[in-house]
C-alpha cells in the first residue's frame, strides 16, 4: 500500500528531481573527444557528442541562456518534448522547495548557477560587474549584458587548472617594466615612470590610481600599436629562448599569442597573477576583479548571471572603458581554497558570497554518506561511478555518471556507492542561514 502511494506521488511532492541540462559550444572549449563537458552532456542528455566540435560549458540551473529541464518521468506526469518543463518554471509553481529564507531573499529562483568547464584555450580577460553596475549595463545594453545581476564566482579544479587573476604587486609590476621594454612603448615613458616611482608608502589610493592609469593606457592602445609591439616582443623572446630559459610569464605570453595573435590581452597578462590550481583547489572571484581562465577543467559556481565585461583575448564584443573604470585594482595573489573536510568523504568549499557553496564527495565502493538537510535547495552532479540516492522516502534513485538531481530544501540525502562514486553538490552558502 505504501509503495503504491509513493509511486503515485506528484512531482510537487517528490523531493528529488532529475534534470536535463544545457551545453555551450564556445570556441575556447575542448574538442568533444577530450572534453569532460561533452562526456557529461552526452550521458545527461542521452545524445551523442561530436568528437571534433568544441564543448565548453555544461550549465545546470535556471538561467535563460542555458536552462535545465525536468527529465521525463511518466509516473510523475512530467514529459519532455514540446511540453518540456524548465526548472525555472517548475520552481515558480513550487516555491516551497526553495525554503522560506531563500524565497524571501531571492524570490522563486535559484540564486546560483552550477557549471562544468572544459577549457582548451584562454577565455577573455574579463570582469563581472557588481549589482549596481550590472543593472545599469543591462538597462543600457540588454542585448550585450543579459541580466541585471552580479556574478561572483568560484572555480574548483577537476584537473590541473590555470588562470590569470587579479593584479600583480607594484613590486612585480616594476620588475616587468624594467625587463619588458615593449610594454613601456605601449604605456609611454611618463606612465612607466609613475609606476617606477610609486611606493606602498604613498598609500593604497595613490598606488591604485597609478595602476589604473597605466592599465587603462595599455588596454586603450591602438590595434596597430599592439600588433607591432606584440610581434616585436614575440620575435625577441624566440631569439632569447635559444640562449636562456624564458620566465613563466614569457612562456605564457607566447602561448597566448599563438591563440590570439596581436591581441592586447597578450601584453595584459604581464599585469596579472598567473595562478595554477591542483585538482581539489579552488579560486573565487568577487565583482570587478580581472581574470581569464587559461586551460584545464573545473566545476564552476556563481550567482545566477551571465554578465561579462571583456577587454582582451576574445573575438567577442569588448568594452575597454567600462572594464578599466570598474576594476578594484587590488594587488597580490588571490586566496586559494583547499576546502574543509565535513567527514571522510566530503570536502566543502565556502567562498565569501551568500549565493553558493560547493561540496566535493568521493565515496569508495560500498560506502554510504549522508548530506544533512539544509534550509535551501541543492543540486547534485555525478561525474564518476554509480550508486543509489534517496531522500528519506522508500524510493531510491539509481544514479550514474552524468546524472543531475535537484533536491528540495529541508531534505536529507543519502548516497550509497555501487562503485567508486565522485559527485559535486552545490547549494546556498551555509553562512547565509547561520547569519539570517
Amino acid at each position: 500500500m505504501e509503495a503504491s502511494r509513493l509511486a503515485m506521488k506528484s512531482p510537487q511532492e517528490e523531493k528529488l528531481q532529475r534534470l536535463q541540462c544545457s551545453v555551450q559550444n564556445y570556441d575556447w572549449g575542448r574538442l568533444g573527444r577530450d572534453s569532460q563537458v561533452a562526456r557529461l552532456f552526452a550521458l545527461n542528455s542521452g545524445s551523442r557528442f561530436e568528437p571534433e566540435k568544441p564543448y565548453a560549458e555544461l550549465w545546470i540551473g535556471t538561467h535563460d541562456s542555458g536552462p535545465s529541464f525536468l527529465v521525463e518521468n511518466r509516473e510523475n506526469g512530467v514529459v519532455n518534448g514540446s511540453e518540456s518543463v524548465t526548472l525555472k518554471s517548475w520552481l515558480s509553481r513550487n516555491p516551497n522547495v526553495l525554503g522560506d529564507k531563500v524565497l524571501k531573499k531571492w524570490g522563486c529562483d535559484l540564486p546560483f548557477l552550477f557549471k562544468v568547464l572544459s577549457v582548451a584555450k584562454a577565455l577573455s580577460i574579463q570582469a563581472h560587474p557588481d549589482k549596481e553596475l550590472a543593472w545599469t549595463l543591462h538597462k543600457l545594453q540588454p542585448d550585450v549584458y543579459k541580466d541585471g545581476n552580479h556574478k561572483p564566482e568560484m572555480a574548483l579544479a577537476m584537473t590541473n587548472f590555470e588562470a590569470l587573476c587579479g593584479f600583480v604587486t607594484i613590486k612585480e609590476l616594476k620588475a616587468v617594466l624594467r625587463t619588458v621594454p615593449e610594454i613601456v612603448e605601449l604605456v609611454g615613458n611618463a606612465n612607466a615612470n609613475m609606476v617606477l616611482q610609486v611606493s606602498n608608502h604613498d598609500g593604497e589610493g595613490k598606488v591604485k590610481a597609478v595602476l589604473q592609469e597605466v592599465f587603462t593606457k595599455l588596454m586603450s592602445a591602438s590595434k596597430e600599436q599592439v600588433t607591432e609591439v606584440v610581434n616585436r616582443l614575440k620575435s625577441r623572446l624566440h631569439k632569447e629562448s635559444q640562449v636562456r630559459q624564458l620566465t613563466d610569464k614569457e612562456q605564457l605570453m607566447l602561448q597566448l599569442e599563438r591563440q590570439y595573435p596581436a591581441d592586447v590581452g597578450v601584453i595584459a597578462a604581464f599585469f596579472l597573477n598567473h595562478v595554477k590550481l591542483n585538482p581539489g583547489e579552488a579560486l573565487y572571484l568577487g565583482a570587478n576583479e580581472p581574470h581569464a581562465y587559461l586551460c584545464g577543467e573545473c566545476i564552476e559556481c556563481m550567482a545566477t548571471s551571465d554578465n561579462v565585461v571583456r577587454a582582451g583575448l576574445t573575438p567577442k564584443y569588448i568594452d575597454v572603458s567600462t572594464l578599466c573604470s570598474m576594476l578594484t585594482y587590488k594587488q597580490g595573489s588571490p586566496e586559494i581554497l583547499q576546502g574543509v573536510a565535513l567527514n571522510p568523504y566530503v570536502t566543502r568549499y565556502i567562498p565569501p558570497f551568500d549565493e553558493f557553496e560547493v561540496d566535493c564527495c568521493i565515496l569508495p565502493q560500498g560506502e554510504t554518506v549522508v548530506f544533512p538537510e539544509v534550509p535551501g535547495p541543492s543540486i547534485f552532479l555525478i561525474v564518476v561511478g554509480e550508486g543509489l540516492m534517496s531522500s528519506g522516502s522508500l524510493k531510491e534513485h539509481v544514479v550514474t555518471e552524468g546524472n543531475v538531481l535537484f533536491a528540495a530544501a529541508n531534505t536529507e540525502i543519502r548516497v550509497t556507492s555501487a562503485s567508486k562514486l565522485h559527485l559535486y553538490r552545490t547549494g546556498v552558502n551555509s553562512r547565509f542561514f547561520q547569519a539570517s
